[in-house]
């Protein structure tokens, strides 16, 4: 049942001649063992005639079989020419069908193109333009209107989130010291540590800069007295410019 339904395969032109061209070589190379039959056969004849001292009919032999010969050339050129025919139609189908390949890709690639305007796209870019400018105009604006109270939250926290990464960086101080029997020693954090150790510090430079200031003071009282009368040298230059003035006649 299933075989009267089945679609017999179109035979084109194409096939007929392809079929021909194949019959006439199988019939050629079969003419032409026929005719190198024939050759040997006259060859044969041509030998035992020879032995019989019948020169005239085994001359006669001899040039059939050279005609025989020459008839197996010209099936040779033809059986070439079958070949290259037959040749030549099997590219000719394969450029067909790459053709016909080239030709169903370029009307889907055309079918697609149709699907699409150029004005469509073009619309789309346009808009795909000013949904970014317009959202960066947002991103312009939402970061202008910060207020002062804003940034002052921002740079706090910002501090706090500096100080709590160095804090964290700072190496633990270990405490090696031996705590009496009986007594235990509060455990001391490492920023109390760094406190206790600035506070040491501070205090150990205290006398320092007392008498650094205390020096400064007695450098200041050590300063000559400024003098209040007139030096003596002066004094004596004077009466002696007023003795001369008497002396000199009027």
């Amino acid at each position: 049942m299933g075989n009267l339904f089945t679609k017999k395969p179109k035979v084109t032109d194409v096939d007929r001649a392809i079929l021909s061209l194949k019959t006439q070589r199988r019939k050629l190379a079969q003419y032409q063992q026929q005719l190198e039959k024939v050759i040997e056969t006259e060859k044969q004849v041509a030998r035992d005639l020879l032995r019989e001292k019948k020169k005239d009919r085994a001359l006669l032999a001899l040039k059939k079989k050279k005609m025989q010969e020459e008839l197996v050339k010209q099936v040779d050129a033809w059986l070439i020419n079958v070949e290259q025919q037959l040749a030549d139609i099997e590219l000719t189908s394969k450029q067909k069908a790459v053709f016909e390949s080239l030709k169903t890709g370029n009307n889907a690639i055309k079918a697609l193109q149709s699907e699409i305007n150029l004005d469509d796209v073009q619309k789309l870019m346009d808009d795909t333009d000013e949904a970014k400018v317009y959202q960066d105009e947002i991103n312009a604006i939402l970061g202008e209107h910060l207020s002062a109270e804003d940034e002052e939250e921002v740079l706090a926290e910002f501090e706090n989130l500096e100080s709590e990464i160095y804090l964290q960086d700072l190496p633990s101080v270990p405490n090696i010291s031996v705590e009496p029997a009986g007594k235990k020693e509060e455990v001391k954090t490492p920023i109390q540590n760094i406190a206790a150790k600035q506070a040491i510090k501070e205090l150990a430079e205290a006398p320092e800069q007392e008498t650094a200031r205390s020096n400064e003071q007695d450098e200041i009282l050590d300063l000559p007295s400024v003098p209040t009368s007139a030096p003596t040298i002066i004094a004596s230059r004077r009466e002696t410019t007023k003795e001369t003035e008497e002396l000199l006649p009027a």
